[in-house]
């Protein structure tokens, strides 16, 4: 097997691994009261960072009227606030709230509890996973620390 065929194969199953996981994300998110678009959006948010929602809408890819949408949810459940950007009154910021910060706090403790189908790995394997994830991992960069900037992505060499 070539690198490049490695690569293929070690992310196709980080992927199929991600994907079996999915229901879990759907159940968290309904007992929390939420749908998972809303979830996701929560589990980005920093509680120190209020961030205007045409950047949400930016960072992922959809329209305005969707973040308006799921900041109208999270803010049902009492988990945002919209506020306006003190130096331009047009633009809403959205503001995570204690309920909110709790909420997510829930979320990252349930869902980083590894499945069942973990246990079967012996510690030797876990370690390998754990470090190779390690270097490509962008978690730092996104989950609850805000929006990140953009990443410049370039061809992968084979």
């Amino acid at each position: 097997m070539t690198t490049h065929d490695l690569r293929k194969d070690a992310w196709r199953l980080l992927i199929h691994t991600m994907f079996a996981q999915q229901e879990r994300f759907i159940s968290l998110a309904a007992d929390l009261k939420l749908n998972p678009g809303s979830l996701k959006l929560l589990s980005i948010l920093d509680a120190a960072k209020p961030v205007p929602m045409r950047t949400l809408a930016e960072f992922l890819h959809c329209d305005a009227s969707l973040i308006t949408m799921l900041v109208d949810r999270l803010e049902q459940e009492g988990m945002v606030e919209r506020e306006v950007l003190a130096t331009d009154r047009r633009v809403k910021t959205i503001v995570l709230t204690r309920t909110g910060l709790k909420a997510q706090q829930r979320f990252r403790e349930r869902l980083y509890e590894p499945p069942e189908s973990f246990s079967s790995l012996t510690d030797t394997e876990l370690n390998a996973i754990s470090s190779a994830l390690k270097k490509v991992s962008m978690d730092d960069e996104v989950i609850g620390k805000g929006i990140p900037p953009r990443r410049v992505t370039t061809s992968s060499k084979k």
